[in-house]
């Protein structure tokens, strides 16, 4: 009888690392989390960096402690999954050292003055009103900034990583990264998920060749075992196989259950998102890809609201020191306390409406956004205005939704919610009720950890497919039932004033980028 039937996930987010043991109903048996304290540091405004070795060492330290909780056995674990953050990128030498301090996904420095594209591509540009699009991607690819500032880093770089890759590389020995991961200002063609061919334009405004890039394998296939370095550093039993997985997004997608078009997965995260999965390459806005999906040859059709629920930690900072300070006095977190401040306003929040673009986007919304509450009068407080927070969001999101089904051209009929901002019961209300539609919460909170280890179970033969896999360890916890009465007043002004706000306040938006010079 065979005793290998757990699976050991790795989940590199944003705030913090968790080892996390999963059984093959989907079950969470054991868990250990590490905050990263802090998550980045800034020489600059505006720059995130982190070094890269607190991931590692972070990932060594969960380990361990999960295994001296005496819960489960390391002899039943069938093999290791890893899913990590986005976008997060790692220089290192031919012996996989770092070179400079990882550039995380929240980095906002730019490189200006890079030359155009010139040639066929150029003009094929042109041609397409693309030349600002394909500027943006010069202008925000961090390999660009390395070269230019960092020259000798760039000189010296063996491989250009995701912390994906890195991680795996320290677990494994090896340089290869998930299919699943590859989503950044790199050169990967997103329709054929594979690094784009030696003709396209990507490798002409990048400085990034071939060699440089890990191979990729699908999610699901082993991407090595776990080499003797790395049992000794995290306790893991040397020779356990790495299954391929993917990015944190994609991995709540499935961890939440959605495996087709019908089904919405929202994450409430510091970047909060509305997915689905989906078969065929369907760009949800024009000219911005969909990115891998968890399960192999699929897509997770995404819009991004790029702050999210961050907007919940900036309420918190700016205008949330009350509840801070009695959070601290009763041994609570202040989110928890915020929970009042919602309920004691009426849907619609008294007539006060976000647009929640605190920070600019590609083409959603276009880079000379700015946030905007609209709306204000003498009846309003500080729980009007967080209220107005989570509405925007959801405001948002359901943008987005419509934007998902034009595209697709298959509604979406059922909400999923994952991420920080699901555990606010308020907030899945909310968004119950502005969608108009039933919204549940996953029977576990570490979706992300889950959708890895479903990756691992069909990776490793322990369920056949991953139609059976997600069936089998996904579940439905509590599910929110919109409100109709508050759905009629969300759909009004969502309809009536949320949707024209955009298209209204552009033209200010891009003079006040002019005369102040933000943002950039």
């Amino acid at each position: 009888m065979n005793n290998k039937d757990l699976i050991l996930s790795i989940d590199n987010g944003t705030q913090s690392l968790k080892a996390l043991v999963f059984d093959l109903e989907g079950s969470l048996l054991a868990m250990e989390a590490i905050p990263f304290q802090p998550p980045y540091f800034s020489k600059h405004p505006g720059w995130a960096e982190q070094d890269p070795e607190v991931f590692w060492q972070t990932l060594c330290q969960a380990c361990q402690s999960l295994w001296q909780q005496g819960k489960v056995s390391k002899e039943r674990i069938a093999g290791v999954a890893l899913t990590t953050q986005r976008g997060t990128l790692i220089n290192v030498n031919s012996e996989g050292k770092p070179l400079r301090p990882a550039m995380h996904w929240l980095d906002q420095r730019k490189t200006y003055g890079q030359p155009p594209i010139g040639g066929v591509w150029g003009l094929f540009f042109r041609l397409l009103h693309m030349s600002d699009t394909i500027a943006y991607f010069q202008t925000e690819a961090e390999a660009n900034w390395i070269r230019t500032y960092e020259p000798d880093v760039w000189r010296d770089t063996h491989k250009y990583l995701l912390l994906s890759g890195y991680l795996t590389y320290k677990l494994v020995g090896e340089f290869v990264d998930s299919t699943g991961c590859q989503v950044g200002y790199i050169p990967f063609d997103y329709r054929h998920l594979r690094w784009a061919p030696g003709w396209d334009w990507k490798w002409k405004i990048l400085p990034v060749d071939r060699l440089s890039l890990p191979d990729l394998i699908p999610p699901g296939e082993i991407l090595g075992t776990i080499s003797e370095i790395a049992a000794r550093e995290t306790g893991i039993p040397a020779g356990l196989p790495l299954i391929a997985a993917a990015a944190d997004k994609a991995c709540e997608v499935i961890g939440s259950g959605s495996l087709d078009p019908s089904i919405g997965c929202l994450s409430y995260g510091t970047t909060a998102t509305i997915n689905v999965t989906h078969k065929r390459y369907v760009e949800a806005i024009p000219l911005l890809p969909p990115y891998p999906s968890a399960i192999p040859g699929h897509y997770a059709v995404e819009v991004q609201i790029y702050r999210g629920f961050w907007m919940v930690s900036w309420f918190k900072r700016e205008f949330g020191h009350l509840e801070q300070q009695e959070a601290v006095e009763k041994g609570l977190e202040a989110e928890s306390l915020f929970e009042k401040l919602v309920e004691d306003i009426p849907p619609g929040s008294m007539g006060l409406v976000l647009q929640p673009y605190w920070s600019p986007g590609l083409k959603l919304p276009g880079p000379e956004a700015k946030g905007a509450i609209i709306g204000f009068g003498d009846v309003h407080t500080r729980a009007s205005l967080y209220r107005s927070i989570l509405e925007g969001i959801g405001y948002a999101l359901r943008e987005g939704k419509e934007r998902i089904e034009k595209r697709t051209k298959i509604p979406i009929t059922t909400l999923r919610v994952s991420g920080g901002g699901s555990q606010s019961r308020s907030a899945v209300q909310l968004t119950a009720d502005i969608f108009g539609l039933p919204t549940a919460k996953s029977h576990i909170y570490e979706n992300s950890g889950l959708g890895a280890a479903i990756d691992a179970a069909v990776g490793l033969g322990l369920h056949h497919d991953f139609e059976t896999a997600i069936k089998s360890m996904t579940h439905t916890g509590e599910v929110f039932e919109p409100n109709m009465k508050n759905y009629s007043i969300y759909n009004e002004l969502y309809q009536d004033v949320y949707k024209k706000m955009y298209k209204r306040l552009k033209p200010f938006y891009k003079r006040i980028r002019e005369i102040t010079g933000y943002p950039r």
